[in-house]
């Protein structure tokens, strides 16, 4: 079990205050890790309070995701606090739902919010924690940290009526290969995890949806939708020492959809 023990480890997460990004937080620090949350302000302090709950340390920082200027200036705040950040969780992610043929100009216009928060905002990140993690000591497995980034089936596939949220998880998925080729062989491992179907406020609409979410249903394997907490095991895993050789990796969690 030492494979998978977390323990002196910090973790730095965004979109952590609900749904599958609170579940990892929570795993973490289950596993050992103390956890810095990235929340757009501090009013939400139930995953703050479960992480302490387990004895472990959680500090919250505030940051809008959406803004570059925010961004740019995140990590070097948190590392300047004394953070020594070798995990990194890129959770965070919007949505913008609507046929293409109708899709509104205005809802469009905010697509640029969700190409900036699910993927110009996860590569800045990355770069950022990449570059600190660089020069940070590799443990006895030649490890100096690890980053996985949330990705989806529409980083495999193209969806419905989402064609800017699709157009970022591929790119999630194709940023987290590239980063692979260059920091695997200086013991960063970049991977991401693609989530399926699963009951979040996200999927709302389409839960809602009784024809939609039937459908679904139907060709989900597993017969269920996912819950927040069936990432647990898979964020652990992409986290610790049981994943040194892996990098470069879309997992998918998603109860068979994509093997179907």
């Amino acid at each position: 079990m030492d494979l998978f023990t977390l323990t002196g480890r910090t973790a730095l997460v965004t979109g952590g205050t609900r749904g599958i990004g609170q579940s990892m937080a929570i795993a973490l620090a289950e596993a050992g890790a103390d956890i810095v949350l990235v929340q757009r302000d501090t009013s939400n302090q139930a995953t703050k309070e479960k992480i302490e709950s387990l004895g472990r340390k959680a500090s919250i920082y505030t940051a809008d995701l959406s803004s570059k200027d925010s961004v740019s200036t995140l990590v070097s705040t948190v590392l300047a606090d004394g953070h020594d950040i070798n995990i990194l969780i890129n959770c965070a992610g919007i949505q913008r739902r609507h046929p293409s043929h109708i899709f509104p100009t205005e809802d469009w216009d905010e697509c640029v919010q969700v190409l900036q928060v699910n993927l110009s905002t996860v590569f800045t990140l990355c770069r950022d924690v990449g570059a600190y993690m660089l020069t940070r000591t590799p443990n006895g497995s030649g490890q100096r940290g690890s980053i996985i980034n949330v990705a989806s089936l529409v980083s495999f596939q193209g969806g419905l009526t989402v064609p800017a949220y699709a157009a970022a998880k591929g790119g999630v998925a194709q940023l987290t290969k590239a980063l692979s080729n260059e920091w695997a062989s200086k013991g960063i491992n970049v991977n991401a995890i693609a989530p399926g179907y699963v009951a979040t406020d996200m999927n709302t609409a389409l839960i809602q949806d009784k024809d939609r979410a039937a459908s679904i249903l139907a060709r989900i394997p597993a017969g269920r939708w996912g819950d927040p907490d069936d990432f647990k095991g898979s964020i652990i895993y992409l986290a610790s020492r049981a994943s040194a050789y892996v990098s470069g990796e879309v997992l998918t969690v998603d109860g068979g959809w994509m093997g179907r």
